[in-house]
């Protein structure tokens, strides 16, 4: 029995004594204990891939922080990698794919994961589960469908996603093609996670914002509902970061909890999504500020979600040249400024 089980509480719509919190980033480049793991090794990937290590780093703000939950330390990329196409993570600029998918014969060249590439990542959750002894849940997550066809068709980040977008337009059965394989195979993947002990699963659509809204729906919701119907074990969050617009589809998807990014109104999304737990969603700058502003903008934050069902957490993830005691400071707050 969880000890903590209060995000799972929240997830459902249940009340609970007060408002739980974790950060989207939270194990990683903020923390000292994570830099002296990362910096003994050769780079982030060797960190993703050794379990051992991905499970030090994922319980480290367990620790640290006092989060109520652990998110598997982990990328959304591995996803791609497994299906032929390999990343690169790049120093100070993000992650690189030398290879990229311009035609249907490079789709025909990869395949749908199989889950037992991604064994890694399992060993990381089964390992994390072991050693948290209940204290806290395990959240697993995956990129969503639109977000790593994204990255497979332009190579890494982008400005304008221009390369990925052209092709909705020039060649949609090209693009459907794509994200279905990218679904089949996220399901396989997140299923395993389950397996392996994932109390909760995040999807994360961090390029939901660049679309417009009919193919938002038509090449993002569409591949996220599927995930979401074939997955009933444990509750599911979708964070789809920028797309505002998509609330009222959203409430029509099969996840428990909505993630707010924080340019999204707490009082419109408790409106259209009444049946949702909210997610959020507090501005990752405000952690920049001294503890009296830290203090006033997340009192700020449990107001505007008083009376929904909400899990506290950043608008996006926490950015890492915040000050840790900032961090801990904000999580503080919210346990002492939420309890009943």
């Amino acid at each position: 029995m969880l000890k903590n089980d209060l995000i799972l509480r929240a997830a459902r719509g249940e009340k609970t004594e007060r408002t739980p919190v974790w950060l989207m980033r939270q194990a990683g480049r903020i923390l000292l204990e994570y830099r002296a793991v990362r910096n003994s090794l050769s780079g982030f990937k060797e960190l993703v891939e050794t379990p051992e290590l991905a499970a030090e780093v994922t319980i480290q703000p367990v620790d640290i922080l006092g989060v109520d939950a652990a998110i598997i330390f982990s990328d959304i990329l591995v996803i791609p990698e497994a299906m032929g196409l390999t990343y690169e993570m790049v120093e100070k600029k993000g992650p690189h794919f030398p290879k990229t998918v311009e035609t249907v014969n490079d789709i025909q060249a990869l395949k749908v994961a199989d889950p037992t590439d991604l064994s890694y990542v399992y060993e990381a959750i089964s390992i994390t589960k072991k050693e948290l002894n209940e204290r806290v849940p395990v959240i697993g997550f995956a990129g969503a469908p639109w977000t790593i066809f994204s990255y497979m068709i332009e190579g890494g980040g982008s400005k304008t996603f221009s390369k990925a977008r052209r092709l909705l337009y020039e060649d949609p059965k090209m693009a459907d093609q794509l994200l279905e394989m990218i679904t089949q195979s996220t399901i396989g993947y997140l299923k395993n996670q389950i397996k392996a002990g994932a109390d909760m699963l995040q999807i994360f659509d961090s390029w939901a914002g660049v679309l417009p809204p009919k193919h938002y729906s038509r090449f993002s919701l569409k591949y996220i509902s599927q995930i979401c119907d074939a997955i009933d074990e444990v509750p599911i969050t979708v964070f789809a970061k920028g797309a505002w617009w998509a609330l009222p589809e959203l409430a029509n998807v099969n996840c428990r909890t909505v993630g707010l990014d924080w340019n999204m109104n707490p009082e419109e999304a408790k409106r259209i999504l009444p049946g949702k737990t909210l997610q959020g969603n507090l501005d990752p700058c405000a952690l920049y500020g001294s503890e009296a502003t830290i203090k006033e903008a997340t009192k700020q934050m449990l107001e505007d979600f008083e009376g929904h069902p909400h899990i506290a957490n950043l608008g996006h993830g926490v950015y890492p040249d915040t000050d840790p005691n900032r961090v801990k400071y904000f999580i503080e707050c919210v346990k002492e400024l939420s309890s009943h």
